[in-house]
């Protein structure tokens, strides 16, 4: 049974930050609160129809994979229990209980950090039309879906609202980043997408693609965002993995199929989506949750 679904909140008087295609972020205290909602975003466009209990899944994703990453990397988390938030939230708890994250404020990387380890989406695209992605050669006639001979960093910048994110090459990173924070962030993405990677494939998941977000906070690197989540990461069921073609998912790829089919132009408006879609949507988001964390909700 789905719980309650959160499309927008609202938390009165504190201040609102950013309302992105899925978070509200707000500033309190001189931290941010992070609200994850129901929203739903494919193609870049967000759908008029919510997912029941996203927002929840995706936060308890993330938490989890904050808590097991803390070792190679600090990240973004004070806390998620709301007895530890300021005053100022508690009168809230409806909206924020189990999809809300209290963090620390950094400057946010102007690119995402994308690892890939398998050839799938934008890169496989890529691949057919030159050979390499991001500048990256690979090796000829590999097929889509397939493992690729080793991970590789392919770094896109980050687009405003409405636009699409572009892949760019190594070197154009480092030029926006400078090279030894470009450098960095290609080395510690790597490492963590390889963790996650070895963790989730003991728990059935194949994990072909990732991105990551950093801040920095006093010239330290820290993790941002979300981490690992199924609106972040490509995740394939490995017992049904099949190169040569799509595959099944955890992840909104399901949704994206579904649109592609109905010949949707992928621009707004978005069209409703039907209640077996938004139900069976739901169903693989928790079914990531389950299987990486072994809880539900």
């Amino acid at each position: 049974m789905a719980g309650d679904v959160l499309t927008r909140s609202d938390l009165g008087d504190i201040r609102l930050v950013k309302r992105g295609k899925v978070r509200d972020v707000y500033e309190v205290d001189g931290k941010l609160l992070i609200v994850a909602s129901d929203r739903m975003s494919a193609f870049d466009v967000v759908m008029d129809d919510p997912i029941p209990d996203k927002g929840r899944i995706l936060t308890a994703i993330s938490i989890f994979w904050f808590r097991k990453l803390s070792s190679v990397i600090e990240n973004h988390l004070i806390s998620s229990d709301l007895s530890e938030y300021p005053e100022a939230c508690r009168r809230y708890a409806s909206q924020l209980e189990g999809r809300s994250m209290l963090v620390q404020k950094t400057r946010p990387l102007p690119v995402e950090c994308i690892v890939r380890g398998y050839l799938s989406g934008s890169g496989w695209q890529e691949y057919l039309q030159t050979g390499a992605v991001c500048g990256i050669g690979l090796p000829k006639a590999l097929r889509e879906s397939d493992k690729l001979p080793s991970p590789i960093f392919t770094p896109s910048t980050k687009a405003e609202d409405g636009m699409h994110d572009e892949n760019i090459r190594f070197e154009r990173a480092a030029e926006i980043l400078g090279e030894r924070t470009a450098e960095e962030v290609r080395r510690i993405s790597l490492r963590i997408y390889e963790l996650g990677r070895d963790l989730a494939a003991d728990k059935g998941i194949i994990v072909a693609d990732t991105k990551f977000e950093f801040g920095q906070k006093d010239d330290r690197l820290i993790l941002i965002d979300e981490v690992l989540t199924p609106d972040s990461s490509r995740f394939w069921p490995a017992d049904d993995y099949r190169p040569g073609g799509p595959q099944k998912s955890f992840d909104k790829q399901f949704l994206r199929d579904y649109l592609t089919r109905i010949n949707w132009p992928k621009k707004p408006p978005p069209p409703r989506l039907p209640a077996d879609i938004i139900e069976k949507t739901r169903e693989k988001y928790l079914d990531a949750l389950t299987r990486l964390t072994g809880k539900g909700l």
